[in-house]
């Protein structure tokens, strides 16, 4: 009789065991900013570090309950990430010139089913199995963007260079007042704090009795479009009254090129000069597309420790 074969014989059969984790991880963003419009584009150049921990209990011989706690970054940029050469959608990337950062807080909870089962004790667990995983997630993000070095008039910004929250400028039209017939009427402040569906594949190996490695890849589907704080139409920059910081990172184009249009806001009365096709308020002079949900994509290498005098996991004598 083997050593396990007496362990069983000994104790209990007992599936349920639990572990704790921790990870680094590598995040990707996909959505307005991404190098092309296709749904899966992604600039690798920004993947960007996270690190998570995790406590799973095993509740059957193939399935387990996970929750955990992320900590990640995302990016995006315009200027870095797009296809200049792309004559129908690189260059309107590269002249937007938009670009983010964003960090998120993600708490999950997850459902993990194993391809192979174990039917006893936990160290008679497979040495490795492929598994998959969905479930419900909440995460708190906050874009971000840099101070340009001047506004559209050429004043100098006493704070160039710093991060601010997007969110808290509105930059198309969630903070002033927009009327019926304004590109981006009806639009509304994004919150925050938003749900998510996290899903994916991996694959854990053990190491031994109580030690566990595992990578993953998973996505995790948005109901929001702006983590990245683009999803509309330009406004008229003079929606946004004397916010000179609000106008500058609606609109940066004239940051990278020549402005070869002019026009007088009807909101305030000033002559803007910008791009023809940015920074002006009309139909077809979009920022970004409402028709498609950001999301990102999290690569995860976890080890996890199996707690053996869990109430639930310790051994029943016969």
């Amino acid at each position: 009789m083997t050593y396990r074969g007496a362990i069983r014989n000994k104790f209990g059969a007992n599936k349920n065991y639990a572990s704790v984790g921790f990870s680094i991880n590598a995040l990707n963003y996909y959505g307005d900013l991404s190098p092309t419009p296709k749904k899966i584009s992604t600039d690798i150049s920004l993947t960007k570090p996270g690190a998570g921990i995790t406590y799973t209990y095993r509740m059957a011989s193939r399935l387990s309950l996970q929750g955990g706690f992320m900590y990640g970054n995302i990016s995006g940029s315009d200027i870095k990430s797009a296809d200049k050469t792309d004559t129908d959608n690189g260059i309107f990337r590269f002249n937007r010139d938009l670009s983010f950062r964003n960090r998120i807080k993600e708490l999950s909870l997850v459902v993990v089913i194993d391809y192979y089962e174990n039917q006893s004790f936990y160290i008679d667990r497979a040495g490795f199995t492929p598994y998959v995983f969905f479930g419900i997630a909440v995460f708190h993000h906050n874009p971000q963007a840099q101070v340009p070095g001047t506004d559209l008039q050429g004043k100098v910004f006493a704070n160039a260079g710093e991060w601010v929250d997007l969110n808290q400028l509105g930059t198309e039209g969630q903070l002033v007042a927009l009327t019926e017939g304004d590109a981006n009427y009806g639009i509304k402040p994004y919150k925050l704090t938003q749900p998510a569906i996290p899903f994916g594949i991996g694959i854990r190996a053990r190491l031994n009795n109580q030690l566990d490695v595992s990578t993953e890849f998973s996505f995790r589907y948005l109901f929001t479009d702006y983590i990245d704080d683009v999803s509309r139409n330009y406004l008229d920059l003079g929606t946004f009254g004397n916010n000179e910081l609000a106008k500058a990172l609606s609109y940066r184009t004239n940051e990278i090129a020549t402005p070869n249009y002019q026009y007088t806001s009807e909101r305030d009365g000033k002559t803007y000069s910008v791009l023809a096709g940015y920074g002006h308020e009309y139909k077809d002079n979009v920022r970004g597309n409402r028709g498609d949900k950001d999301f990102y994509t999290v690569f995860t290498l976890r080890f996890s420790y199996i707690i053996v005098n869990l109430p639930g996991n310790r051994p029943k004598y016969r």
